[in-house]
């Protein structure tokens, strides 16, 4: 609802993350560095000037959604699908070992069986949003690299829906309950074979006919989007994916160029320009700390065994594919955000927890408040850190010739960052 509370918190939101996103654009950084940092100072963290809310969560929401979208107009899918086997590699190393790591810290830190799984699936995540929006901003979501990373975010979004099934299950009935993750493989399967027979074969009827009186355009484009989020919905996944699958059907091939530069443009500025910036600002607003010394080394251990566990675990899934120390960095960078999706993952944890508690079925939590706000920390963090790393990383992976596209879109990402 628009009332003046609202629109001066919206206010707020949008000169805090356009003033701090150029000082970060002027210092070679991210964009999305200084929205966070806007987020922390102007929300309850630091300031408290602007408080959560439902409308601003809303407006967050639709900007991964938008996001997302953009980010499939701008890939081809053929070029996923020809770098599957590393994506894969690259996505199992970064999910099982951050996996293992995490949840044996939190064991070693007094955490019960459960609470140190519940730990271990935070630090396993990667947030493909946060990651296309860093690739983005770098201009490489387009290179080998970049569609590795993507891949192996795709498949570590799926592999976290699986596991997130088991953990509750077992939280449930102390059980694995099978029949119900074959359910879940078999819907997964049907959201994919469904999305791509309407991609493939309904959508390109339809596309050459399109054009952009009234702004029709936008609002096939939006229509495919959302009947694709609802799909992926359905089949348990998340919303974006099945923005990001329906930006890669309505690609430049199957529509009038002056069509699809239409829907493109106006996706950018809608998403990169207004509700994207929100989403990062508000990402800041769920920080939580203490001073409390158990609660600090917990989250040091936890955010560090998450960084170095996906680094390991990403690079050497990479490693297997012929690819160099440095190339295995970049992709380990590129896999280290978390964002939102990890905190939803424990939010889901201790909704679970006070209703298994309230009906006497476990003694002890899910999820400790101490564990829950250290994974939030860990989440903060890594989202600061990745895209920091991955342009460290990236100019050292250009010392190597063989790579010079690669690097000539770095260069001129840099270039554009300083205004050169």
């Amino acid at each position: 609802m628009l009332n003046t509370a609202f629109l001066l918190d919206l206010l707020l939101v949008l000169c805090g993350a356009w003033a701090l996103g150029y000082v970060a654009q002027r210092l070679g950084l991210p964009v999305m560095l200084g929205e966070l940092v806007a987020g922390l100072i102007l929300g309850p963290p630091v300031l408290g000037l602007v408080s959560p809310s439902e409308s601003l969560e809303l407006l967050a929401e639709l900007g991964i959604f938008f996001a997302m979208f953009y980010a499939g107009l701008e890939m081809d899918p053929r070029e996923l699908l020809e770098h599957l086997r590393p994506s894969l590699a690259v996505a199992l190393g970064g999910f099982v070992l951050p996996f293992v790591l995490g949840a044996l810290t939190a064991y070693l830190f007094g955490g019960t069986l459960y609470q140190s799984l519940f730990v271990g699936m935070g630090t396993s995540i990667t947030a493909i949003a946060v990651q296309t929006v860093v690739l983005k901003s770098l201009r490489i979501n387009r290179t080998e690299l970049g569609h590795i990373i993507i891949g192996a975010a795709l498949v570590d979004d799926l592999l976290a829906l699986v596991t997130l099934s088991v953990l509750l299950g077992l939280a449930r009935s102390g059980r694995v309950d099978v029949a119900g993750i074959g359910f879940i493989v078999l819907k997964v399967l049907a959201f994919f074979g469904v999305t791509i027979f309407l991609g493939e074969v309904v959508l390109p009827r339809f596309t050459r006919r399109i054009t952009d009186e009234g702004g029709k355009a936008v609002t096939f484009a939006l229509v495919v989007a959302l009947v694709m989020a609802f799909l992926a919905e359905e089949a348990g996944l998340h919303h974006v994916i099945g923005a990001f699958l329906a930006g890669q059907f309505v690609r430049r091939e199957i529509m009038r160029p002056e069509v699809y530069e239409i829907i493109e443009d106006r996706f950018y500025g809608l998403s990169y320009g207004f509700l994207l910036p929100v989403f990062f600002v508000t990402l800041a607003f769920h920080l939580h700390w203490s001073l409390d010394p158990g609660f600090l080394l917990l989250t040091v251990a936890i955010t560090a065994v998450a960084l170095v566990g996906k680094f390991v675990g990403a690079g050497l899934g990479l490693r297997l594919f012929g690819f160099g120390f440095w190339e295995c960095l970049v992709v380990g960078s590129g896999m280290n955000g978390r964002g939102a999706v990890e905190m939803v993952v424990a939010a889901v944890a201790m909704s679970l927890s006070r209703e298994l508690l309230a009906q006497g079925k476990i003694s002890t939590p899910l999820l400790t408040e101490a564990q829950f706000s250290a994974l939030v920390v860990m989440a903060f963090v890594t989202t600061v850190l990745a895209p920091i790393s991955l342009r460290w990383t990236a100019q050292r992976a250009c010392r190597r010739e063989e790579r010079a596209e690669f690097c000539r879109l770095l260069e001129e990402a840099r270039r554009e960052a300083v205004g050169g």
